[in-house]
């Protein structure tokens, strides 16, 4: 984005429950974009969030656009997440990526039962939570009245800011005949250890650390079984009957974090077009803006982030839309959400790497912004799940009448 520009949002087809606090929310996330893009270098070096930039995203209530009203939350429709970190990732992927995953996570714990939404928010409503959604990273054996668990998790974006973690397990029975279980541990930040392992190319102020847990005893009602959290009502539905926590999380994962794509990606192209409208190639002298194959490249990157907009927020008005009327999708609505937003996902990739092929040498320079929005948007692409080869495979198998090989769907 240019300096002096405003940053871009755009909208697909479809309304919000609020509109007011959707539109006030998605104001608050635009004022901050000029002091987080003139942060980002710092946040690189730090390899995590700044002080004061986490303390914008409090005062902001960004955090909180997920959560239960009753909290102090506002409680707003899915699709705040792709707006806001549409319009966050324009200043700083990072930013962006900690924020919406973070904000994911109030969602996420109005679907507990309600004893651990009280454990937690009675004591902060605004205390963060972290999260590694990795399931095979650990292993869980039932015990009267709960779970031991112990484990090594990955990629634990913020977690140095959180006074909790959300972490996915196996559950184990020595019974073979009862087979496993995949379930969600909450657990106090004094249950766990971070480990500062976040040396990293792209993506490099989110601070995804990796947390290690040896033998830590979780209450039962400090968990949720995955199957609960798959559509329609869940443990939490009798505090939070909005349909909003009756969303199926899994099948809507890519759509906590693809916004931050979009950002990046919106960022890139109007960098660019900021720089070639003026730029004269060092070699003729001929204005950039004059070439055809600039144009073009213009156009193309642009459709596809257009496009990329456009899907995924059509996927998540449409998920909300089916929560409402009280509809549970099928496989092959979930797949196709999985496919879905691994596709734009990599249409944004797509337009940064073409965008910073086009610069030419100039887009090496680390004072630029443009290497960063390259690194980051690999960074994000890395991500399971952006991965259109998964993602595609399993569409295909149920599109053809096999099962599906994501468990968590």
């Amino acid at each position: 984005m240019a300096p002096g520009q405003e940053p871009s949002v755009g909208r697909a087809a479809g309304t919000q429950s609020d509109e007011p606090a959707h539109a006030a929310m998605v104001a608050k996330a635009g004022a901050l974009v000029p002091r987080l893009r003139e942060r980002a270098a710092r946040t690189e070096e730090l390899r995590h969030l700044p002080p004061e930039t986490e303390r914008d995203l409090h005062e902001a209530g960004l955090f909180r656009m997920l959560q239960p009203k009753r909290i102090g939350g506002a409680e707003l429709d899915y699709v705040a997440l792709i707006d806001c970190a549409d319009l966050l990732g324009q200043a700083d992927a990072s930013v962006a990526w900690n924020l919406a995953n973070l904000a994911s996570h109030h969602w996420m714990l109005g679907m507990f039962e309600p004893t651990a939404q009280d454990l937690v928010w009675a004591r902060d409503p605004d205390a963060l939570i972290a999260s590694s959604f990795i399931f095979p990273a650990g292993r869980a054996t039932r015990v009267e009245g709960g779970y031991r668990l112990h484990g090594s998790w990955p990629f634990s974006s913020g977690v140095a800011s959180c006074a909790w973690n959300m972490l996915a397990s196996v559950v184990y029975s020595e019974d073979e005949a009862d087979g496993i279980e995949y379930r969600i541990f909450l657990l106090p930040k004094a249950d766990y250890k971070v480990l500062d392992t976040w040396n990293v190319a792209g993506l490099r102020g989110t601070g995804s650390c990796d947390v290690e847990v040896r033998d830590a005893f979780v209450p039962e009602d400090m968990t949720v079984a995955v199957g609960d959290l798959d559509g329609g009502p869940t443990p939490g539905s009798k505090l939070n009957p909005n349909p909003l926590y009756a969303l199926p999380v899994f099948s809507l994962f890519p759509y906590v974090l693809s916004g931050v794509a979009l950002g990046n990606a919106q960022a890139c192209l109007d960098d660019y077009a900021e720089v070639v409208r003026h730029r004269i190639s060092t070699y003729n002298h001929a204005r950039l803006s004059d070439f055809q194959s600039t144009q073009i490249k213009i156009a193309e990157a642009s459709a596809k982030i257009d496009a990329a907009r456009l899907i995924m927020r059509s996927a998540c008005l449409n998920a909300m839309a089916d929560a409402r009327r009280g509809h549970i999708p099928d496989m092959a609505t979930k797949t196709r959400y999985r496919r879905d937003g691994a596709f734009s996902v990599n249409f944004c990739t797509d337009a940064v790497s073409m965008l910073f092929a086009a610069s030419g040498a100039r887009g090496l320079f680390t004072t630029g912004a443009l290497q960063r929005q390259f690194r980051d948007a690999h960074a994000i692409n890395s991500h399971l799940a952006f991965n259109f080869d998964a993602a595609g495979t399993n569409y295909g198998r149920v599109a053809l009448g096999l099962p599906s090989e994501n468990l968590t769907l």
